[in-house]
């Protein structure tokens, strides 16, 4: 049956039924249109996120404990002094249990651990560097991630869907046309691409005329570089932000009209 690969940003399947072929998620028995619509754009990161692990250990689960909440104090004054975003300082609640390492094959106990999760975001890289200047990293109080974010990320992918499912109604007409047949009504629509038994694995779809049968080129990460190592105790960076690249697929079913 016929593969159709059209340019920019989609890719086309025309399907037309078999006898006896099994079909699954709610594939349309009669003949149909497959087509797959994208859309993308990359912003500027205006978010970035910190995330940070308090473990302490102590054979007294109190002094433990204590420790975990000095640090945590710590951490929650410089979320403040570096202006976090409001509502962003998050806490997570204390953990606590048994630590035990082996000795000679034999399970000894060390003491009690307590461990707790800090997390905030702030609206400016230079912010995070100054926060990350002023904590003392340690076995104690560890940065375990930064990451970044769009505010209006939900508004920009919502006008990504909408462009996404034109896409679809605008490349099922134009494949139809080259097929000399006509569209009939919307069988389905959906954000995750239907499983087939048309030689295409569901999520996948086949390369775009002109690769040359290769895949492409992996992504160059789009989240925060971050290249830290600790000196004497400290923790020392150095960040860039780059770009975020928001993308939508919707997957489109059109019967053909008879």
């Amino acid at each position: 049956m016929p593969r159709i690969l059209p340019r920019f940003l989609f890719t086309v399947l025309l399907m037309l039924p078999l006898a006896g072929m099994a079909q699954v998620n709610s594939l349309p028995s009669q003949p149909h249109l497959l087509v797959k619509g994208q859309a993308s754009q990359e912003v500027v990161p205006d978010q970035f996120g910190i995330s940070i692990v308090l473990r302490s250990m102590d054979k007294a689960p109190s002094v433990a404990r204590e420790k975990a909440q000095a640090n945590a104090a710590q951490v929650l004054a410089a979320f403040k002094a570096q202006h976090a975003l409001s509502e962003s300082v998050q806490a997570s609640a204390l953990s606590i249990g048994p630590e035990y390492r082996y000795e000679n094959n034999a399970q000894v106990f060390v003491g009690t651990k307590v461990e707790r999760s800090l997390s905030a975001k702030f609206g400016s890289l230079e912010d995070v560097r100054h926060l990350l200047a002023s904590l003392k990293t340690s076995e104690e109080l560890q940065v375990s991630g930064i990451t970044t974010g769009f505010k209006d990320e939900a508004k920009v992918r919502a006008g990504l869907k909408r462009q996404a499912a034109e896409q679809t109604r605008e490349t099922a007409r134009r494949l139809a046309e080259s097929y000399g047949v006509r569209l009939g009504g919307l069988y389905t629509i959906s954000e995750v691409a239907p499983s087939f038994a048309y030689g295409v694995q569901a999520g996948t779809w086949p390369l775009e005329r002109g690769s040359g049968g290769l895949p492409s080129p992996p992504v160059p990460p789009t989240d925060l570089a971050v290249n830290a190592r600790a000196a004497d105790g400290f923790f020392s960076e150095s960040l860039e932000a780059g770009s975020l690249t928001l993308s939508e697929n919707v997957y489109a079913i059109f019967l053909i009209a008879q």
